[in-house]
């Protein structure tokens, strides 16, 4: 008998990057509470941008990219298109070791979980991003393809902003604290893929990835 050949050690990798999300939910997104969309169908934009970070030797800090999805139902209930967006400053080591980590095949979560409810995968499309995440005010813009930007949600008496956070005290699935917004611009042109979702929800949040035990 022919012993199996050692199963290869995963390479490692940790980050922390800001995100900014939004989707055709209503505010405060009636996923983050029973994982089913305001709307039925669930269609997304999740900008983020990479401050520190590696994938084995790979350096991410830095990297931007831009995940556009459309789900015909929950997200749990599978069978997305997604496309994904990759700055095109990206290197093609930084390029490869994120698309290793977001189809899962380095574990850790959320992505070894998402992986499994994506039907279509478009990219990485490599494109100019521009991207800026601060507080409750955040922008992305790619040419001819997106454009999201967030602002604070208003109070309809008194026109004052308000603050609103979603806090997971045992750790969240995308983030554990996040700051609730609402769209002044969120779409998407892309030739497969096309959305339009303003005045909805939306949230910045830094998040947490690694496969490490």
């Amino acid at each position: 008998m022919t012993a199996s050949p050692p199963a290869q050690p995963r390479t490692v990798y940790k980050v922390r990057a800001m995100s900014v999300e939004a989707c055709s939910c209503a505010h405060a997104c009636n996923c983050q509470f029973v994982g089913i969309p305001t709307e039925g169908f669930c269609e997304f934009i999740i900008g983020y941008d990479i401050k520190d970070g590696r994938f084995g030797d790979v350096d991410l800090a830095g990297v931007r990219f831009v995940v556009a999805a459309k789900y015909p139902g929950a997200i749990h209930e599978g069978n997305a298109h997604v496309v994904l967006f990759v700055d095109d400053d990206t290197l093609p080591e930084q390029v490869q070791a994120l698309a290793t980590i977001l189809t899962g095949q380095a574990g850790g979560m959320p992505w070894e979980a998402l992986a499994g409810t994506v039907g279509k995968l478009e990219g990485p499309i490599m494109a100019p991003i521009e991207m800026a995440i601060q507080g409750q005010l955040a922008r992305i813009s790619i040419p001819g393809a997106l454009e999201l930007e967030t602002t604070p949600i208003t109070d309809v008496v008194s026109g004052e902003e308000k603050e609103v956070y979603i806090v997971y005290p045992r750790g969240g699935f995308f983030w554990n604290e996040g700051n609730v917004v609402t769209t002044a611009t969120m779409r998407v042109e892309h030739p497969s893929l096309r959305m339009s979702w303003p005045a909805k929800y939306a949230a910045t949040a830094e998040v947490l990835w690694t496969n490490a035990a």
